[in-house]
């Protein structure tokens, strides 16, 4: 059986003031960097034997900090589990889509309701999304049933991640909360995957 680790990424500046990231290449604030510090130290007794992460910055940046406490464990960067892509809207706060975009966009229920197809202007829909995030889960079937495999990304594509490993649909994307610098751990198995551990953040208080 395989032990998965996935973490979010450490708070940004955007995330401070409630923007959409998306692709847009933003670093961790001086938080992030010490909320990273205390996932570092609170896996530093785990067992890594391969690390994945989104090529954005605030991912490798997170990568890289918990990686320092592994040795020779290299991270293998991959734009595959990128954040979606809020086309037009990344940079902007949920006031400002639903000022500039009513409707959809500007709708809160939209983003739990809406249909998988369904994306904002000239940005990802959740099943664009989900069809990159698919293929990046086929590369955990190629590791060792012993090994354990950490992943860190984003909280849309690892919610997205976590629905194709349970085996459920997309429909069920948004009832999965990630926090940022938060530790999920999964236990992988060929009958399917089960939660050791969700959002824990204990490690930050």
């Amino acid at each position: 059986m395989a032990r998965l680790i996935l973490v979010r990424h450490g708070e940004t500046e955007w995330n401070k003031s409630f923007r959409y990231q998306g692709h847009s290449d933003i670093h961790l604030n001086d938080n992030g960097i010490e909320q990273v510090a205390r996932v570092r130290d609170r896996l530093a007794s785990e067992r890594i034997d391969v690390i994945y992460s989104s090529d954005l910055s605030r991912a490798c940046e997170t990568a890289e900090i918990i990686a320092s406490m592994h040795g020779m464990v290299g991270i293998c960067q991959s734009p595959l589990l990128r954040e979606m892509n809020f086309g037009q809207c990344e940079g902007m706060t949920f006031d400002e889509i639903k000022e500039r975009y009513p409707g959809i966009a500007g709708d809160p229920k939209a983003w739990r309701t809406r249909s998988p197809e369904v994306h904002l202007p000239d940005g990802e829909s959740i099943a664009q999304l989900a069809a990159r995030v698919a293929r990046f889960a086929g590369k955990l079937k190629e590791h060792k049933p012993e090994e354990t495999v950490l992943v860190v990304a984003h909280g849309g594509s690892l919610q997205v991640l976590i629905c194709i490993l349970l085996g459920i649909g997309l429909e069920h994307w948004w009832q999965v909360r990630l926090s940022s610098a938060s530790v999920t751990i999964m236990d992988i198995s060929p009958e399917g995957a089960a939660f050791v551990v969700l959002n824990d953040t204990c490690h930050l208080r």
